[in-house]
Parts: C-alpha cells; sequence; structure tokens
C-alpha cells in the first residue's frame, strides 16, 4: 500500500492537484483504470492512457525490487495450500507489476487464480466484480472469503454477499474500526487467519 498511495500521490502532486485526506480511501479500491479515471474528473490534463503509464513506471521498481511480504503471509499461503485451501488473488494492480512481485515472493504459484481488476474491466468499487470472481471459482459468493485491507473495497464485497475479513494495514489504520464494523472477521497479522 505505501508504493501504490506514493505512486498515485506523486501523480497528483506533480499535476498541482488538491486533494482531501480520504483520496486513498477512495482510489485504493479503482486500480490504475478507475484512479486514471477518477483523477481526470479531479481536472488532471493527461489522458488516462498518459496517466496509466506513468503509473506502471514509478510502481515497476518497487513491485520488482522492495515490496515485501506481510508478516507469515508467505508461510500461512502455504499452509493453507497444504490444507487444500483454494487461493486466488484479486487485486487492483495490474498484472505489469503483479506478476512481477508475486514471482519474486515467489508465492505466485500458491495461487489458483492472480486477478487484476483489468481481468474484469471493472474495480474492487463495482459489486459485480465480486460476482464475476465467485462465478469464475465455481461458488457462491457467500462461499467465498475476501480479504482487504481497504474499507471500500470490504464494504463492496460484504455488500455483495461475500464473507470479509478486514486486514490491519498502516495505510488504513484510521479505517480498523469502520471495517470491523462490516467484517466477519478481521486479523492483524495473517497467522490469525489459520483458525478462522
Amino acid at each position: 500500500m505505501p508504493s501504490f498511495v506514493s505512486v498515485m500521490l506523486r501523480i497528483l502532486n506533480e499535476n498541482e492537484i488538491k486533494y482531501e485526506d480520504d483520496i486513498v480511501k477512495i482510489i485504493t479500491p479503482l486500480g490504475y483504470v478507475g484512479t486514471a479515471k477518477y483523477f481526470k474528473k479531479m481536472g488532471i490534463s493527461l489522458s488516462e492512457d498518459e496517466m496509466i503509464k506513468l503509473m506502471n513506471e514509478y510502481a515497476y521498481d518497487e513491485y520488482a525490487y522492495n515490496i515485501p511480504a506481510k508478516n507469515n503471509v508467505i508461510s500461512v499461503l502455504k499452509k493453507l495450500k497444504e490444507k487444500g485451501a483454494s487461493l486466488n488473488v484479486l487485486t487492483a494492480s495490474p498484472h505489469s507489476v503483479l506478476d512481477v512481485c508475486l514471482k519474486r515472493l515467489e508465492i505466485y504459484d500458491l495461487f489458483d487464480n492472480v486477478w487484476s481488476c483489468d481481468d474484469f474491466s471493472t474495480t474492487k468499487a463495482d459489486p459485480e466484480i465480486y460476482g464475476k470472481a465467485a462465478l469464475k471459482l465455481g461458488k457462491k459468493k457467500c462461499e467465498v472469503l475476501f480479504l482487504d485491507d481497504n474499507y471500500n473495497a470490504d464494504k463492496t464485497a460484504k455488500e455483495a454477499g461475500m464473507k470479509v475479513c478486514g486486514v490491519f494495514d498502516e495505510s488504513s489504520k484510521e479505517y480498523v474500526d469502520d471495517i470491523k464494523g462490516i467484517s466477519d472477521h478481521y486479523i492483524y497479522d495473517f497467522i490469525e487467519l489459520i483458525d478462522i
């Protein structure tokens, strides 16, 4: 999240666009395409394609070389996989940075599916994406446990009919109580996922 946020705010700052304190909460579930559309409405003169190109350029080094896995994520994913869990990624990040990061962390192959919002031509702010993902999994929405550290994504997934597990992240720490209020579960560390 710090990398995503720094990339997006850098674009706003470079274009001298003022933004409210809740900008991170708003753009996080939108992905690159949705964020570019949102930034266009905020007054950036660059085209959406130009913004997406900048987002990819600014983000690539972080995803390819620096972003770590959250504490206990790798060991927990391996344990869940051993237990037969179907693990899937649905993220706002595009494949150009997403795949390289998961492969560098050596967890890409733990997932049955690695989806970017771009694969569904929508965002995590759209309830339809959760139905489409569940359909691809061959599951009812209520049979899927969705994990996210963003309030808006968690809220939309819950409203769409999924079970939701909120995940603590420094970038959304001021929304912990809000996320807990709409989630079925909440974890501060991935090790807690084993007991859910």
